[in-house]
């Protein structure tokens, strides 16, 4: 007896959601990329999206060594490459931390990076330890990974050390995620002495530091501060492979972000890990990206910084004055130091979920605070990045938005 096929009509319509893993449930949009999605209209002036500022990308340099990197190496700039990423850019980097080329590892931007150490080092459960408030694209990236989160308290010195040795001593924690410099979201610096002890208690309870640094080198104020895996160096006697700091920076907020170069440096067990589930997710970073980028490290990039810093600065004190002047004395902001971001607190009875939309009507937006917390909270704070942003647009941009702030407490 033959049994003919069903016909199209006769199917049963797929369930697709019954058949995503587990791992896809856990899966969230960006918030900030769905709000970015609403500010798209042109009279919107957007604090919201942590953009580099585009007027201050140098095109004509990046363009020359396009030229030069295709003419020194030509076919080969086009070709597959090597996972671990361009020799000269990892011997660049490598030489500026003092440890070897086969202790980094190329990535796609750092927020791939973020996603590979999860997927090496979270075991569902695990405990990993977070700021409060902390990075909304880390939390994104470890999430499918099944951790358990467990904050960490932070004032305007950032992590509170004291808070954290009594974390330490309660869970059994994988790893810390910390973002030391200009933190993204609050603009907060870790202080040297928080530093130091951050990295005592760590060691001392055997939990890996995964430290996120994009931002490092943005300092318009104030003295730069030795990173953490700098002062873990020193620990050990320079010894890379007893690090227990791993170390994750990028060449978006620096140079450009389009060309999507940043690295992860670490002890060798982790590095061949990264390079086995980076062979499984993309095989390796743009050849000719990673060329570019390291044609432009030595000359280009220092001259780049100092203008990005320049700006920035600019930006920086110009929204703190326009806050104090324009919003009410009630709300209170952090006054960064570098990076691209402040914080905002409102009183206590502002939810700004809700006033994200009132703002918009009057052509403003930011990203509401909440989302940012592992564990929920922070339904009165917001974040507001200047870098992006004309001295006009933060002055209508922060007058519009002490507005919707007085009439929401009215």
């Amino acid at each position: 007896m033959t049994v003919s096929a069903p016909s199209v009509g006769d199917r049963a319509a797929v369930d697709f959601a019954s058949l995503l893993s587990t791992r896809a449930s856990r899966m969230n949009a960006s918030a900030i990329r769905e709000i970015l999605k609403i500010t798209q209209q042109p009279d919107v002036i957007s604090f919201a999206g942590g953009l580099p500022a585009p007027e201050l990308f140098p095109l004509e340099d990046v363009r020359r060594a396009a030229d030069t990197v295709l003419t020194k190496y030509g076919p080969s700039a086009l070709q597959y490459s090597t996972t671990e990423g361009h020799l000269p850019l990892r011997e660049w980097i490598a030489n500026r931390a003092g440890i070897t080329p086969g202790h980094v590892q190329i990535v796609t931007g750092s927020q791939q990076g973020l996603d590979l150490l999860g997927k090496i080092l979270i075991n569902e459960g695990d405990v990993v330890l977070v700021e409060a408030p902390t990075y909304l694209g880390a939390l994104q990236s470890f999430q499918p990974y099944g951790p358990q989160y467990v904050e960490v308290p932070t004032d305007e010195h950032g992590i509170d050390t004291d808070a954290l040795e009594g974390v330490l001593r309660a869970n059994q924690a994988k790893f810390l995620y910390a973002i030391p410099n200009f933190q993204n979201p609050t603009g907060r610096t870790l202080s040297l002495e928080r530093r130091r002890r951050l990295l005592e208690l760590t060691a001392q309870y055997g939990v890996l530091v995964l430290e996120d640094d994009p931002y490092g080198k943005l300092r318009f104020t104030g003295e730069e501060l030795p990173n953490l895996y700098e002062l873990g160096l020193e620990m050990v006697g320079g010894d890379p492979d007893r690090n227990h700091v791993i170390y994750s920076s990028s060449f978006s907020k620096t140079l450009v972000p389009g060309l999507r170069d940043a690295w992860v440096q670490a002890a060798k067990p982790i590095i061949e890990k990264l390079v086995q589930a980076k062979q499984g997710a993309d095989l390796h970073t743009p050849t000719l990206n990673q060329m570019i980028i390291a044609e432009l490290v030595e000359d280009v990039l220092p001259r780049q910084i100092k203008t990005v810093k320049q700006a920035y600065g600019v930006r920086a004190r110009d929204m703190v004055a326009r806050i104090r002047e324009f919003l009410p004395a009630e709300v209170e902001h952090t006054t960064p130091e570098g990076g691209m971001f402040l914080w905002m607190t409102l009183p206590g009875e502002i939810d700004t979920q809700p006033l994200l939309a009132q703002a918009v009507e009057r052509k403003v937006a930011f990203v509401p605070g909440s989302p940012f917390y592992a564990l929920g909270g922070g339904h009165n704070t917001m974040r507001l990045s200047y870098s992006s942003a004309t001295p006009t647009q933060i002055e209508t941009g922060i007058r519009a938005l002490g507005e919707t702030i007085r009439a929401a407490m009215e």
